[in-house]
């Protein structure tokens, strides 16, 4: 019989020690809703930023993999703005606001997906507040996983928007993703140690 173990922290793992989490980074990676609509706000600064949000999340004590997940799909809600059929940067700017339809659109994936749903709801709030440009004042007060995924953000950004032009090849973007997801599993390991109790299944 395998025995399922209870940590402090929430994190659940099998027998042997190996982190169980509901849904992966590759799992998110490869739907179809993440491929279209991270393809066009910018694939390679998704990834940056949710490997920023990894080492900011262990930095700041913050779960790393709601941290890793929120700054993956950050930009999830992005719409294309063109004007005479070019993007139109400054017209994004001023009327863009696709972090609430990103907090949306990343909370019915995750959920579809078969995230806890307090932990899709926590991931999807950091990318509801991963930036001010939205919102009418900028003296929101953010909880410390959203303060980390906004830093991951502000740290891959680029004059113009050109961090969202950046190119990654495919290959390398799911090779990108699976090393984020070990290491990910790697640090929840860690504290598997502490205070646990286990269940029969």
């Amino acid at each position: 019989m395998n025995s399922v173990t209870i940590h402090k922290n929430k994190q659940i793992t099998i027998e042997g020690g190996q982190p169980m989490r509901d849904v992966t980074l590759l799992d998110i990676y490869e739907h179809h809703i993440a491929q279209k609509y991270l393809k066009r706000s910018g694939m390679a600064h998704a990834i940056a930023v949710a490997y920023h949000a990894f080492q900011l999340a262990k930095e700041h004590k913050v779960d790393v993999d709601m941290a890793a997940k929120a700054g993956f799909l950050h930009d999830i809600g992005h719409f294309t703005w063109y004007r005479n059929g070019k993007w139109d940067y400054e017209l994004y700017r001023k009327n863009d606001i696709h972090p609430i339809k990103g907090a949306e659109r990343a909370h019915k994936l995750l959920i579809r997906l078969g995230e806890n749903p307090i932990q899709a709801k926590a991931t999807s709030l950091a990318i509801l507040f991963h930036t001010d440009s939205f919102l009418p004042s900028n003296d929101i007060v953010r909880t410390p996983l959203q303060k980390v995924v906004k830093w991951a953000d502000e740290k891959d950004e680029e004059e113009g928007g050109k961090h969202h032009y950046r190119k990654i090849d495919p290959d390398r973007a799911k090779q990108s993703i699976i090393g984020l997801d070990k290491m990910i599993d790697e640090e929840l390991s860690k504290g598997a140690d502490s205070e646990e109790t286990s269940l029969p299944i």
